[in-house]
């Protein structure tokens, strides 16, 4: 009779399982850095709600008020 206690499982598959959790630890790791890096990216100004875009442009091509450049003025 055989033994219950026998490794059923080859070396061949152990191998490739731990390649996969390998890989998916790098892919993680990977994942997380592409997270971090726009929090620190030091190219993007630190101040975005004074940027200029093209958003903020009325139909009629005139730039938008600032809002707290009008609000000073009604006061």
């Amino acid at each position: 009779m055989a033994s219950s206690g026998k490794k059923k499982t080859t070396m061949a598959k152990l191998t490739r399982e731990r390649r996969l959790r390998e890989r998916r630890l790098e892919k993680q790791a990977k994942k997380d850095a592409r997270k971090q890096a726009p929090a620190h990216h030091p190219d993007l100004p630190a101040d975005t709600l004074n940027a200029t875009s093209e958003s903020a442009r009325t139909v009629a091509g005139q730039p938008a008020l600032d809002p707290v450049t009008q609000a000073l003025a009604d006061a």
